[in-house]
């Protein structure tokens, strides 16, 4: 097994990023340099060297802009960054967007201010139209929503095939009038309601849904919506938050999961499995999209002129009681 920078800084008996201040032009004493490049010599350890590229730009920095630090989803993909920075050596400046396109401009603006050498970004709908027209001057990897096609590398979900794996479960559960709501701002909103419209016509079905803003609050007012024109048998929300404010309207009107109503969604938060009857649910790689998105931007500044990667990722489906077979509820009721 290849020895990693924290396996150096155990044999030295200092931190990570003593290691790096040792390995680079960092502040560190000759004897505690001499001491990690021993540690070096004695666990084989060889430097990343698109990690040591990175260091050596003006500010050994990654550029982190989230569409909403409130998003669960969000808050673990950005661990994964900073844990992979930081085992390189490298600082993470974060900036929340509210899923605000002029806060993202801002601080689209800020990065090339303090000249972050790489930008992992999340961008809205509204900015990644622009992106084609107005690139960064740094490296930029997307995650979770996609860009221009071919001008940046990417970490995506298949999210068109994880709406249609609910979908096919719903149907396969006797649910026939099945809506959605889908989160308004993000290309990855507009990709799960494509894969829910799909799927429901694959099963000659007729669709139902709204784009809302990704808040719990919203949902209730979409749900609200979609109630009035039918009492769907089943909803599916194409994000945690939305699947939370889907619940809490759904309780509000006094209705019972999966009696009166299946739900479904994306995201395996904790509560999902907490709550009576616990609620079925697409988990999303969270660690292995911000590896992946650490790797890529690696990649990037080895080879500048390489050609444009998206790595695709699957989901994986966590079936619960909110989706229990409609058939069989009919037979107890």
């Amino acid at each position: 097994m290849t020895a990693s920078i924290k396996d150096v800084a155990r044999a030295a008996g200092v931190s990570p990023a003593t290691v790096s201040r040792a390995l680079g032009k960092g502040p560190v004493s000759e004897a505690l340099r001499a001491q990690v490049m021993e540690a070096v010599r004695v666990t084989g350890y060889r430097p990343n060297l698109a990690a040591r590229r990175l260091r050596s730009q003006e500010s050994g920095t990654i550029g982190l802009i989230l569409a909403d630090i409130g998003n669960p989803f969000f808050t673990g993909v950005a661990r994964a960054v900073e844990a992979a920075a930081y085992e390189a050596g490298l600082r993470v400046l974060l900036c929340n967007t509210d899923e605000d396109p002029e806060r993202e401009a801002s601080y689209l603006a800020l990065m090339q201010e303090e000249r972050v050498t790489g930008l992992i970004l999340a961008p809205t709908r509204a900015t990644a139209d622009r992106l084609a027209e107005a690139p960064p001057a740094m490296p930029v990897v997307l995650i979770d929503r996609p860009g221009p096609a071919g001008l940046f590398d990417s970490v995506l979900l298949d999210n068109a095939a994880a709406s249609a794996a609910l979908v096919d479960h719903l149907v396969a559960q006797g649910y026939r009038r099945i809506a959605g709501l889908f989160g308004q701002t993000s290309g990855t909103g507009v990709e799960r309601a494509e894969g829910y419209r799909a799927t429901m016509a694959r099963h000659g079905l007729a669709p139902s849904w709204r784009f809302v803003p990704p808040q719990a609050e919203a949902a209730e007012a979409g749900f609200a919506a979609l109630s009035r024109e039918g009492q769907p048998e089943a909803v599916l929300a194409s994000n945690s938050l939305l699947l939370m404010g889907t619940l809490q309207a759904v309780r509000a009107k006094g209705l019972r999961i999966p009696a009166d109503l299946a739900l479904a969604g994306f995201d395996n938060e904790p509560w999902t499995g907490l709550v009576e009857p616990g609620v079925t649910v697409i988990e999303q790689p969270l660690a292995e999209i911000g590896r992946q998105a650490m790797a890529l931007l690696f990649e990037r500044l080895r080879a500048p002129d390489a050609p444009v990667r998206k790595v695709m990722l699957s989901g994986r489906a966590i079936l619960r009681g909110s989706t229990a077979p409609r058939r069989v509820l009919a037979s107890m009721l």
